[in-house]
């Protein structure tokens, strides 16, 4: 009897794993032809306390990448939240930069959990340099350590800090652009309204790389074979649970925290919003424009076939993530009027 109870579990193990490396090769095929890579094969391990604390150490290691000839940047400590710690930014001026120029808050991804503003100076000096405008990233603290609301928070003290230091940083605070991808597109939509009910400050646009808006996506049964590269359910449901500082649940979720259970959407910032059919967020990407557009708020959505998480990252020389990026930088420059 033993011995037939493990070669029933042998069978269902090894059956799991026939059935999972036939969905992963199933979703390999719906990939976009220029995103097949070798890479992509590699199952990624989905985030758990050990694998986020290598990426921390791995990133505190890390040296700052070279910035281009002529790009400044400055490391400044501002006040943040009440009771808080201050807040570590890093601003970026492209040389000859006008006076009331446009500025771009741009918001690191990583699942809520890790990441790091400094690890994006080489996109924040793109933004500086291509649109010629002033970019501040902003350090916000991860959960689970500073659990919701202390990151959004942290978001929010940036962008006062710009808006109040408008004249000594040469910048229009009436120009102002939330930019962020994952977790920091999901923080920037939630400061787009913070910043809409607080009536302080009144962004002029929102660039949302695949954000990560909605905890409720935890919690489906299924997800259309989405999710199998990059940024996987498992890592989903780690990385809202520490940012809610518990597990997602379908009935509630604080004010803020998940953007996109925002009944009223009125008012809020123009928008553009990119995504790829097989990135786990598609669904709750696609609907928060859709929901955007029918409250009357201008949005771009734009979406890409065949293409998964963060894939511009991970194929950026691509013609498809060329692409992709020229259309974010040319709603950009609409959104602060550059053009």
């Amino acid at each position: 009897m033993k011995s037939g109870r493990l070669w029933g579990v042998g069978a269902a193990l090894v059956l799991g794993a026939w059935v999972l490396s036939t969905r992963r090769a199933a979703s390999y095929a719906r990939l976009h032809p220029e995103l097949r890579s070798p890479f992509v094969r590699f199952r990624s391990p989905p985030f758990t306390p050990g694998v986020v604390a290598v990426m921390g150490a791995m990133q505190a290691r890390a040296k700052a990448p070279a910035l281009p000839d002529g790009m400044m940047v400055e490391e400044r400590h501002i006040p943040g939240p009440p009771g808080a710690p201050d807040v570590t930014v890093f601003v970026y001026r492209p040389p000859n930069l006008p006076a009331g120029a446009a500025a771009i808050l741009n918001i690191h991804g990583g699942g809520y959990v890790t990441g790091s503003a400094a690890s994006y100076h080489p996109q924040s000096a793109a933004y500086a340099r291509e649109l010629g405008v002033l970019v501040v990233g902003v350090e916000y603290r991860l959960a689970p350590g500073t659990p919701f609301p202390g990151p959004l928070e942290d978001c929010y003290s940036a962008l006062t800090w710009m808006a109040r230091e408008a004249d000594p940083l040469g910048i229009d605070p009436a120009r102002i652009a939330l930019v962020g991808d994952s977790a920091g597109g999901g923080l920037a939509a939630a400061l787009a309204q913070l910043a809409h009910d607080r009536s302080e400050v009144t962004p002029a646009f929102q660039l949302l790389y695949y954000p990560m808006l909605d905890d409720r996506t935890t919690l489906a049964a299924t997800h259309d074979e989405r999710g199998e590269f990059i940024w996987r359910p498992a890592s989903n449901q780690f990385g809202w649970s520490a940012y809610l500082g518990r597990p997602p649940r379908m009935d509630s979720a604080p004010e803020y925290a998940a953007p996109a259970r925002r009944a009223d959407l009125t008012g809020l910032p123009p928008a553009w919003i990119g995504v790829g059919t097989l990135d786990l967020f598609h669904a709750e990407d696609r609907d928060y424009a859709q929901r955007l557009q029918a409250a009357g708020v201008p949005c771009e959505y734009v979406e890409v076939p065949g293409a998964y998480h963060a894939f511009e990252r991970f194929a950026p020389d691509s013609a498809v993530a060329r692409t992709f990026m020229t259309s974010a930088l040319n709603a950009l420059r609409r959104g602060l009027r550059l053009v």
